[in-house]
């Protein structure tokens, strides 16, 4: 087996870029984040204070993202594969748990404003208001940039990115706007609830990150890695050269990065030249790693004793 990180020699190029791009990321998240939190304690805001909750939950997705890639640029001497995979999907977990706590701190802590409102200061406000419209500016920027990125070396760690990208673009907007309507609505006594309700948009965000993260990991972690138009790939591609091998064993997989690995278990007529089956193997392995870009597909002799359990 092959004993190269999940990105490869020839990925090292994308996945210092990669790296760049997420380290800018974190020092932003970095330099805007302690700011905000003087801002919340100024302003008292509950939007602001789910937004540094949510802040503080995308610097440690970040954080993860970063680790992952430094472990792979410094894994391209004999590192596991699938251990590599496993790993970013239990940082992944991990971070959807973190954030889904968070939303029931911030829940709790809304709910009491409604209950007790109280104005927002116009301290917290006057730093919170720059620093919105700075983050709002930035995280488009990120968000385009990694989603660049992810369509041209496609992988679970800058998907992610853009997607956390995206969201805290559209979450800054509506901080700014929050704190934009409660001060212009301030002659109405209603203008009170604008903070908390606003808040809940924030949960919301947090809400679907932190969803997504743990569902789209739960399947990688069970080995149900091949989402079914690729597994209805590889069965037509097994049809096609269905006269050429004897028995069809199952097939394993595993991600890992922006690569998939591909075992299919394969049974020979014991009379066939090695040559012959030798050939059967590449041709199916050229065929399949054609149609479905980033995999890494490896044909394994197999006979009814030695044979795996189907899995994709």
């Amino acid at each position: 087996m092959d004993g190269r990180s999940g990105e490869g020699t020839g990925g090292a190029g994308e996945t210092a870029s990669k790296e760049k791009t997420v380290i800018f990321s974190l020092l932003c998240d970095i330099g805007l984040w302690i700011p905000e939190i003087a801002a919340v304690i100024l302003s008292g805001s509950i939007t602001l204070f789910a937004d540094v909750m949510k802040c503080g939950n995308e610097i440690l997705a970040t954080v993860f993202a970063l680790i992952i890639l430094l472990k792979m640029k410094k894994g391209t001497t004999f590192t596991y594969d699938y251990g590599m995979g496993k790993f970013e999907i239990f940082t992944r977990i991990a971070t959807g748990a973190v954030m889904l706590v968070s939303i029931f701190i911030i829940i709790f802590t809304a709910f009491n404003r409604i209950f007790s409102p109280e104005k927002v200061q116009p301290a917290g406000a006057i730093i919170a208001v720059p620093l919105m419209i700075i983050s709002a500016i930035i995280d488009t920027f990120l968000w385009q940039k990694n989603y660049r990125i992810s369509k041209a070396d496609p992988s679970p760690i800058m998907e992610a990115q853009w997607r956390l990208r995206r969201a805290k673009a559209f979450s800054d907007i509506a901080v700014l706007l929050s704190l934009v309507l409660s001060f212009a609505l301030i002659g109405y006594s209603w203008s009170v609830y604008v903070d908390p309700g606003v808040s809940f948009i924030i949960i919301g965000f947090l809400l679907v990150a932190g969803f997504r993260e743990i569902s789209s990991s739960l399947p990688d972690l069970f080995d149900k890695t091949l989402e079914e138009e690729l597994q209805i790939v590889i069965l037509k591609e097994l049809s096609a050269f269905f006269d050429e091998y004897h028995g069809f064993y199952g097939v394993r997989s595993r991600r890992s990065g922006s690569k998939i690995y591909i075992d299919i278990f394969l049974g020979f007529d014991p009379g066939l030249a090695m040559g012959t089956v030798q050939d059967t193997s590449d041709r199916l392995k050229i065929s399949i790693e054609g149609k479905i870009p980033g995999s890494i597909v490896s044909v394994v002799l197999t006979s009814d004793r030695s044979a795996p359990p189907t899995r994709m």
